[in-house]
């Protein structure tokens, strides 16, 4: 399976915006993009020139920058998430929106919700090596999309491992609305779609829809 596996800070410093994307480091000193960081002189796009890159106010760099924001959230690669767009255009209703709900309700992404992953890579990597079930069955599918009203859970095993007791104790994540917790927080039930105003990522969904309309 393709994916990034270069720096993710990296990322962050060319959105120059917290994406979230590196666990408990994102929410140290040791993040460049963190206020009074001894690394706040590296807040700036990397490369040679990325100190004095200066952005251009054009309307396709703000709707393109907002689009890969939304990508590297998620961790998607650019087919991926242009697949998933032309998806939610096809089904009723505002694309921007849809496109926010199909993201949310991947398999990596409820991990990464209910705390058991520091990071949706973390989320990730559990459901890939098969930690995660779905109403009962192993599922190692990382964008399969959840349903309202499954049930998804750890293994047994997997509950004893030190980085999700350590995970679902530090972390301070509250659970969205359109997610139950049960089974002391190693099971979460998906009660409903999630709706616009649940999603709190920061995420101007109608930029992306224009940059795609073009």
């Amino acid at each position: 399976m393709a994916r990034y596996t270069g720096p993710v800070c990296r990322l962050c410093r060319r959105e120059r915006t917290k994406l979230y994307l590196k666990g408990e480091r994102c929410f140290s000193m040791k993040c460049p993009m963190a206020e009074n960081s001894d690394r706040q002189t590296r807040a700036f796009p990397p490369g040679m020139h990325g100190a004095s890159r200066q952005r251009q106010g054009s309307e396709y760099l703000t709707q393109l920058r907002e689009k890969q924001k939304a990508r590297r959230i998620y961790g998607l690669l650019e087919k991926q998430f242009r697949n998933l767009y032309e998806e939610a255009n096809r089904r009723p209703g505002m694309t921007g929106t849809n496109l926010l709900q199909f993201l949310e309700l991947r398999l990596d992404n409820v991990a990464y919700r209910a705390g058991w992953g520091a990071s949706r890579a973390q989320a990730r990597q559990f459901v890939l090596h098969g930690h995660v079930t779905i109403n009962g069955k192993r599922v190692t599918i990382p964008s399969y999309r959840v349903r309202p009203g499954e049930v998804v859970a750890l293994k047994s095993v997997t509950r004893e491992n030190f980085n999700v007791v350590r995970n679902l104790d530090v972390l301070d994540r509250n659970v969205p609305g359109w997610l139950e917790k049960g089974d002391g927080g190693f099971s979460i039930t998906v009660r409903t779609v999630p709706q616009r105003e649940q999603i709190n990522e920061g995420i101007k969904e109608q930029l992306i829809v224009e940059l795609y309309s073009k």
